[in-house]
Formats: C-alpha cells, sequence, structure tokens
C-alpha cells in the first residue's frame, strides 16, 4: 500500500499535504521510527513525543535557510526523516549509516551537531547573529527540552539571545522529563505554567473586548498591554522568559498540529526574539513507551509487540550501585549525585534506600561537582556517578572546586572508553587524559566486577583528593581461568620477564589476553603487566616494564595526555628503555559497535597481534 511518506523527500514536499494528510503523515512516521528503533535501538520515547512538532517547523520552515537547532538532538529522527533520509533511517547508529544526532556532514539541513544538552540557544543566538550581519535570509528556531533547561549553559544563552535584535524562536518542548523525572526549581515553575490557564483566557478576553471598541480600542489595548508585565506576575509569580527579553507564548498543545502549524506561522515573522512553549508527550503512539518514558528514553532492541528487550540484567553499571548501596549501608557519610542519569547510572535503589542521601542535580554536571566539593569540605563523602563524556563539562570545577583545596570526592565515571553506536560526542575517550593533568587525583580502571566493587571501596575510604573509578558501558568481557584480581595497584598475567611485554588496562587487558594466547602458537612469549591503578603510574610497575626488550601500550582513550605517553615518558627517565610502541585513539570515533569501533581502531586482539607480530619480525 502506497503511503504519503513515501513521497516525502524534503520539507517542499510538506506544502503539498492537506491538514488531514499531514496528521497521517505523523503516525507513519511514528511506525517507522518504532520500527526502526525496535530494530537498531535508540532514542524512542524522546523521538516519538516531538512528531507534530517537527512536521510543523519544517512545514512552515521548509528552507535550507531556515535553520532548526536541536538541543542534545536525541529527538531528531522525524527530522532526518523529513531532510531527504528517509530511505536510510534503517542505517541510523550503524556503522556507515546515519548518526543517532544532527551532524553536519550528514545534511545541509542540520544546523549544527550536537550530543550534550542545553547547548540550542546559544547556537541558534550565534547562527542568528551572523546570518544578521551577513544579510541572508531565513529563520533560526532552537528546540530545547524542559530537561535541558535545567542546564546552566541554556540561562546563558537566553540572557544574550534576549538583547538580540532580529528573529529568533525558542521553542521549549515540555514533556516533563529528561532522562531521569526532572528536579529542581525550573520544573516547578514549567509545571505552574502548565497547570494554570487563567493569564491565557482572561488576556485573550480582555485582548478580546478592548479591541472590539469603536474608534478608542486599539488606543486601549497599547495602553493595557503596559500593565501586561505585572498583570502575568501577579498570575504566575514568575516571569523569567519575558523578564529576559523574550515574547513568550503558550503554552500549547505539542501534538494539536492544528495550531502548531498557526502558531510557528504568527511566529515567524517577529522581529525579535520570541519562546514557545509546548507541552508534549514522550514516547506518545507506543503505550510501553508512554507508560514508562524512561527505560525507552535510551533502549537497545526490543520487541514491538512485548516492549521486552534482552538487555542483560547485570553490567558494570549495576554492579556500581549495588556496591554503592552496601557501602552506604555502612557508612551515613555516604552520598550518591546524579546528573539527571539515575537510571543510567543505576542509582535507583539508592534513591530508595537513602533518599534523603541522594541528589539528582538535573542536567548540571558542573554543578554537580561543586555540589559535591561543599559536601565534601563539610565531612561528607560524595560519590558524584556521571558518564565520561559529560564529565568533559565539569573540567574547571574539578581542578578550580575539588582539587584546589584537596576535596575528597569520588567520581563513577560510567562509559569510560568507546561506548559505540551513540557515536562521536558521547566516546569517553578523554576523561583519563585531562584528569592526568588535575593534581590530587587518583584513577582506578577495572578490568571486572569484583575488581570495580573493591575499586569502589577504596575510593570512598581514600582521606583526600579526588578518586575516579572508571569504567566501561556494557558487560565484562573475557576472563582467564587462571587470572585473579590481586587488589594490588598493578596485576602481571604470562611469562614473567618477558622480552615482549604488553601494558594495558581495563577492558583492554580482555582482549591482550586473547592476543597473548594467539602469539604464544605462533612462539611468541609476551607478559601483560595489567595497570588496575593508573593515576599515579605504580613505581613497581614501571620497574618491571624497564625490564623488557619491546614494551607495546595499548590505551582505550586519547593517545596525547594519556597513560601510555605519561608511563613511557616516566621509562625514558630510568637507565634501560625498551623499544616502546603506543597505540591509543587520536581524533574522534564515529558510530559503530564497540567490537567494530575497537577493531577499526586496531585496539582489538587481532590488531594487538598484528602490531606486535610486524614490529618484532623488524626486529630480528
Amino acid at each position: 500500500m502506497k503511503h504519503i511518506l513515501d513521497n516525502i523527500h524534503s520539507p517542499d514536499d510538506l506544502q503539498k499535504l492537506s491538514l488531514d494528510e499531514l496528521n497521517v503523515l505523523c503516525g507513519e512516521i511514528r511506525s517507522q521510527i518504532i520500527k526502526t528503533v525496535s530494530t537498531n535501538g535508540g532514542h524512542l520515547s524522546s523521538n516519538l513525543g516531538a512528531v507534530e512538532l517537527t512536521v510543523a517547523l519544517r512545514r512552515v520552515f521548509p528552507s535550507i535557510d531556515d535553520k532548526i537547532v536541536w538541543d542534545v538532538g536525541h529527538q531528531s529522527y522525524t527530522h532526518k526523516i523529513l531532510t531527504g533520509r528517509q530511505d536510510r533511517l534503517a542505517t541510523i547508529r550503524k556503522k556507515g549509516g546515519l548518526c543517532g544526532y544532527p551532524n553536519r556532514e550528514e545534511s545541509p539541513y542540520d544546523a549544527f551537531n550536537a550530543g550534550h544538552a542545553s547547548t540550542s540557544i546559544s547556537a541558534a543566538l550565534g547562527i542568528a547573529q551572523a546570518k544578521k550581519l551577513k544579510g541572508e535570509a531565513g529563520n533560526v528556531v532552537a528546540v530545547i527540552g524542559d530537561g535541558a533547561l535545567t542546564g546552566g549553559l541554556a540561562y546563558e544563552g537566553l540572557n544574550n539571545a534576549g538583547r538580540f535584535r532580529g528573529k529568533l524562536i525558542v521553542v521549549l518542548n515540555d514533556n516533563t522529563m529528561s532522562i531521569s523525572r526532572n528536579v529542581g526549581s525550573i520544573a516547578r515553575y514549567l509545571a505552574t505554567i502548565r497547570t494554570n490557564p487563567a493569564y491565557r483566557k482572561v488576556k485573550g478576553d480582555v485582548e478580546s473586548v478592548l479591541r472590539k471598541i469603536p474608534a478608542v480600542g486599539e488606543h486601549l489595548y497599547r495602553g493595557a498591554s503596559k500593565a501586561k508585565s505585572a498583570f502575568k506576575h501577579m498570575i504566575y509569580n514568575n516571569t523569567i522568559f519575558e523578564d529576559l527579553g523574550f515574547l513568550y507564548f503558550g503554552p500549547f498543545d505539542g501534538h494539536d498540529l492544528e495550531n502548531l502549524l498557526d502558531v510557528f506561522t504568527n511566529a515567524k515573522d517577529i522581529d525579535r526574539p520570541v519562546l514557545i512553549h509546548l507541552v508534549t508527550s514522550k514516547g506518545k503512539g507506543y503505550h510501553f513507551a508512554e507508560e514508562n518514558p524512561g527505560r525507552f528514553h535510551g533502549i537497545s532492541s526490543f520487541d514491538i509487540k512485548t516492549g521486552s528487550t534482552s538487555l542483560q540484567e547485570t553490567n558494570f553499571s549495576t554492579v556500581f550501585g549495588s556496591t554503592l548501596c552496601s557501602i552506604a549501608a555502612k557508612d551515613r557519610r555516604v552520598c550518591a549525585i546524579t546528573a539527571a542519569m539515575q537510571l543510567g547510572t543505576s542509582l535507583s535503589d539508592f534513591a530508595i534506600h537513602y533518599p534523603d542521601r541522594f541528589f539528582d542535580v538535573g542536567i548540571a554536571e558542573e554543578h554537580a561537582v561543586t555540589f559535591a566539593s561543599g559536601l565534601a569540605v563539610s565531612g561528607l563523602i560524595p560519590v558524584c556517578a556521571i558518564y565520561s563524556t559529560f564529565l568533559q563539562r565539569s573540567y574547571d570545577q574539578l581542578i578550580h572546586d575539588a582539587a584546589l583545596q584537596n576535596a575528597h570526592m569520588v567520581l563513577a565515571i560510567d562509559r569510560g572508553g568507546v561506548v559505540g553506536s551513540d557515536g562521536e560526542t558521547h566516546q569517553g575517550v578523554f576523561d583519563v587524559a585531562f584528569l592526568n593533568t588535575i593534581p590530587n587525583t587518583t584513577i582506578y580502571a577495572p578490568s571486572y566486577y569484583e575488581e570495580l566493587s573493591a575499586d569502589l571501596a577504596l575510593a570512598v575510604d581514600a582521606s583526600e583528593g579526588i578518586v575516579a573509578v572508571r569504567y566501561p558501558r556494557g558487560s565484562q568481557l573475557f576472563k582467564p581461568f587462571d587470572f585473579t584480581c590481586s587488589g594490588r595497584p598493578y596485576d602481571v598475567y604470562g611469562l614473567p620477564n618477558a622480552a615482549i611485554t604488553i601494558v594495558t588496562y581495563g577492558r583492554l587487558f580482555s582482549y591482550a589476553c586473547q592476543a597473548l594466547f594467539s602469539l604464544r602458537e605462533k612462539g611468541l612469549a609476551v607478559s601483560i603487566i595489567k595497570l588496575n591503578r593508573i593515576k599515579p603510574i605504580p613505581e613497581e610497575a614501571l620497574a618491571l616494564a624497564a625490564r623488557a626488550e619491546k614494551l607495546f601500550f595499548f590505551e582505550e582513550g586519547v593517545e596525547q595526555g594519556g597513560v601510555g605517553e605519561h608511563f613511557i615518558t616516566a621509562l625514558q627517565k630510568g637507565p634501560h628503555v625498551p623499544c616502546c610502541y603506543l597505540r591509543g585513539i587520536c581524533g574522534f570515533v564515529k558510530h559503530a559497535s564497540m567490537e567494530e569501533s575497537l577493531r577499526e581502531l586496531a585496539l582489538d586482539p587481532a590488531g594487538m597481534e598484528n602490531l606486535i607480530e610486524s614490529e618484532c619480525g623488524k626486529w630480528q
């Protein structure tokens, strides 16, 4: 059967459709998104909640000169479908396929690369200002969720954008959730607006009456508008958006396509910043996602009929969560902090058992670290659970507010290393390098669940400084039957004092063991130094590595500033320096599965084996 979606190849094609056809199109788009995510995994709830607003935006702003900036970008699947990528949607998040987020290399309709929250308003303001300076046509629209509005950068953008003299539209997609349920004063403020229709009704009635008075109606209306701010303050007790310089419209039903088209059309020609407040439902159109939008926010493949997934119950995140609960049961000083990632960091049980010691600060990683520093200098032991990619935002706070005063806090760095299908914006490959630059910092890198539990206990028991425990996404990998986790700062596996030595840490140890077995079959004796503590580097491990003739360092992080670079530099100071080879990550890592990415980076067993064989052959 022919579908309307089959004839949509660009936003221009939306102009040919009636309102009824547009509503049918929305249903077809939802079906395609559900089908695709059920196979590929990805972001479901956010995309299903943004279908109508995206169709309306691209209908009213069809030109390639109209720039739509998506905050985070995890809700941009409909946008991709409507901008000529429908036939490639099945490749999304796959190696060589569409990116799960906006990407300027992928399409001229993607105005700005995204992946982290709260960036859209600042970016859109920059684009709008550039258009004004260059005299270019087209509107600029920023689409930001209420969850992203908990991030401080959003307010820096709003503060400056309100002073802009030109066209700029901010669409607030208010669905009461980010990933975990929204918290804080902003969430309460938006709830007040959503649930108080008094202002809209009274304002509309008054304006209508005033305008109808013969001869003096417009004059009275203009006079009455001077009292608008005071009137709104009386109704809402807060006028933050208009106080910041925006014309505020809403809240409107974000799924009422007819109304959305009118609202966007009316806002299109307003020559000043406008904020349009829409209320939407995450997961709309798929009842499993509507009932549990958090679970279907970012999900692996699932069965459409039942909503069930094949996700493994135990992984590094769940082990962290259960271990922290056990530690907290014995020490009332232990607190847990998350930046809107309660589910992703497996802190839900902690929140239930220790609600007075659990803090979700919203999408505010900078605040999380400084807040933790305040707890730390007051004698508590804060544990900040933050994804590696998002920890990048806290670099200044880690230096200035934590390390500088040697405050004792624990960083639980989830998703350290290559994370796979989310791609460039979400790879956790920079944390080790930037933490290496910070004094008063210790870093552990467990390879297995039992090491994670032991390292977390050590981190909590430390007396001072930042102590980070870095662990990967997903499950633990291969573990040799004859390897025992010692709890020491480093372990040695394989033939002791072998001429060929591999140094590595984290889950790459599993791959190094597989490479060792293969090389052993080819007659090459190899030893592995497994670093469990990667900062400071254990002096004994350095002394042991110095005995090798050929040393290979493999690292699931950026080479520049990474552990390998520091390790090899330290070896240069000794009396005997092995021939050293470092293989880490250079540049950004595109979306693919974790296994495919490590294979492409030659950090898989075959890549390690090939490098060692090649270099050993040269020395023979």
